[in-house]
């Protein structure tokens, strides 16, 4: 009201200009230092390996045992954050400590919010020498794309078959479907066009990695 009261009518001369130190989880100067702590990363250990990506379920059985029957997960934001990170500790558990992908070099994290307001991880991991993946019966060994067997594994089975799959599809429901006809072909066809144009150019993720006695948050 003071600068108002003055006369003042530019927003930008209103107020005092606070600098946000790098301290300041989130700020400009924490962002840029961050980026600059996994690029050395990078350089001493390597493209990252693996990108995994953990996402909140607001049907897990611990979220939906402590809600009431009218309410919905995006309006309970506590309940399900609570949730999700103890379930990621659970998940750095297995890769960073048993390791079930092979031994870790180097590894950062990231957490996001979507719109809805459900949690999610991004992880990319450098592997030692010794657990590098080089070949693709490599890859399928942790990595699978296709429809599992029931009688094997259920869960898994019914699993993939819940959050994984959409439906219905097929030509006799093709008004209700949201698979396009045709869709696979223009797909290999776009992918056959680019690297016609380009074919030098090499695909790289994303290089944010940390040392695991420092993660990104």
């Amino acid at each position: 009201m003071d600068s108002v009261i003055a006369g003042q009518c530019q927003g930008s001369k209103i107020g005092q200009r606070v600098v946000l130190p790098a301290s300041f989880i989130g700020g400009l100067r924490d962002m840029k230092r961050r980026y600059v702590d996994t690029m050395a990363l990078v350089q001493k250990f390597g493209k990252p390996d693996l990108f995994i990506t953990m996402t909140c379920n607001p049907s897990w059985p611990e979220i939906k045992d402590h809600m009431l029957p009218t309410d919905e997960g995006h309006n309970r934001p506590d309940l399900l954050t609570q949730v999700f990170h103890a379930k990621l500790d659970i998940l750095k558990q297995e890769l960073f400590e048993k390791e079930i992908f092979g031994f870790v070099a180097a590894y950062t994290h990231v957490i996001e919010f979507q719109k809805r307001g459900l949690p999610h991880a991004h992880f990319l991991i450098i592997l030692k020498p010794s657990s590098k993946l080089y070949s693709t019966d490599s890859y399928d060994k942790i990595v699978s794309a296709e429809m599992l067997d029931e009688t094997k594994n259920r869960h898994l089975f019914n699993m993939v078959r819940r959050h994984m799959i959409h439906s219905p599809c097929g030509k006799k429901i093709e008004r209700m479907s949201v698979c396009k006809e045709n869709i696979r072909k223009n797909a290999e066809t776009i992918i056959q066009n680019y690297l016609l144009i380009k074919p030098s150019m090499e695909i790289m993720h994303t290089p944010l990695i940390k040392e695991g006695t420092m993660d990104t948050k």
